[in-house]
C-alpha cells in the first residue's frame, strides 16, 4: 500500500472543511478528486502532503505518518505538480527538469552529465524531448505543464500529486496530459492523485474517485461506481448523461452535461 488516509478532518477557523475522509491507494493506481470550486480540494492535497495538519486523522505513506517523515525523505518518495499557467523564469527546460533531482542531492551539488541525461530521458518518456533546448518562458501552457510533470518524475517518486494539470489548456494538450498520466503509472509503478475539473478525464484514467462537496460531504469508490449521473447532480448541481462510445476498437466513457440546476 502506497498511501492510506484514515478519517482525515480539517477546519479553517473552526469552520469544518473536510470530515472523516478515508481511502487507500496502491501501486499503479490513479485516483481523481472531483468537486466544485471552493470546497477544499486543494486544501485536501495540502493536508495529504503535510503542508497543513489534520485536526484529526492521518495520512500514511508506506504505513508511516507523513508528519513523521524528515523533509528530504518525504520528497524522495513524493512529487507535487501545482497549477501552472505561465513561467516567469527563463530557465532552460533541461535545467528545470534537473531541479527535480535537487531533493536527492545536497544544496551545493553541481548537476552532472548523468543528471542531464536523466532529465532528457524523462522528457523523452513523455514524448516532449524536442523541448529540451527551449526556455521555459517561451513555452505554451501545455508545453510548460509537460516540463513540470517531467521535473516531478525525474526522481522516480512513488506518489505523484497533480493539481488541475489540464486546466487552461486546449483539447490537444489536455489529451497529451491525460496520456502522460496513463504512461506514468504503467511504466513508473507509482501511484497518482489528480485534482481535476473534468469528470470525463477521471472516467478515462482513474481507478478510484473521491468527490468532495459543500458541507464536507464526500463519496469515495471505484471510478466506475463513483462517477454516476446521480453523483454529478449531487456534487455539481448539473444534469448530465454518461455516454459510452467506441473509437479505434477501444471503449470510452464521457460525461455530457446538459442542464444546470
Amino acid at each position: 500500500m502506497i498511501l492510506q488516509v484514515k478519517k482525515g478532518t480539517f477546519s479553517y477557523d473552526k469552520r469544518k472543511i473536510l470530515k472523516d475522509i478515508s481511502f487507500d491507494l496502491k501501486e499503479e493506481e490513479v485516483m481523481s478528486i472531483l468537486g466544485p470550486n471552493g470546497v477544499g480540494k486543494t486544501t485536501f492535497l495540502r493536508c495529504l502532503m503535510g503542508f497543513l495538519k489534520w485536526d484529526t486523522g492521518k495520512a500514511l505513506l508506506f504505513g508511516k505518518d507523513i508528519n513523521e517523515y524528515a523533509e528530504k525523505e518525504l520528497w524522495e518518495n513524493l512529487s507535487y505538480v501545482p497549477q501552472v499557467k505561465k513561467s516567469v523564469f527563463s530557465y532552460g527546460v533541461l535545467e528545470m527538469v534537473v531541479m527535480g533531482l535537487d531533493k536527492e542531492n545536497s544544496f551545493f551539488h553541481i548537476p552532472t552529465k548523468e543528471d542531464y541525461d536523466k532529465a532528457y530521458e524523462t522528457l523523452k518518456e513523455l514524448g516532449v524531448e524536442k523541448l529540451s533546448n527551449r526556455y521555459c518562458d517561451e513555452l505554451s501552457g501545455g508545453e510548460l505543464q509537460m516540463v513540470m510533470i517531467a521535473r516531478a518524475l525525474v526522481s522516480n517518486p512513488k506518489l505523484l500529486i497533480l493539481d488541475e494539470p489540464e486546466s487552461n489548456l486546449d483539447m490537444k494538450n489536455q489529451i497529451r496530459i491525460i496520456e502522460a498520466i496513463k504512461h506514468i503509472n504503467v511504466n513508473k509503478k507509482s501511484a497518482c492523485i489528480i485534482n481535476t475539473h473534468f469528470p470525463s478525464h477521471a472516467l478515462q484514467i482513474s481507478d478510484k474517485t473521491l468527490f468532495i462537496g459543500s458541507d464536507y460531504k464526500t463519496t469515495f469508490d471505484e471510478s466506475s461506481k463513483a462517477i454516476t449521473e446521480d453523483n454529478l447532480q449531487k456534487y455539481f448541481q448539473i444534469k448530465a448523461k454518461i455516454l459510452i462510445f467506441q473509437a479505434e476498437e477501444v471503449e470510452y466513457k464521457t460525461v455530457a452535461p446538459y442542464k444546470a440546476i
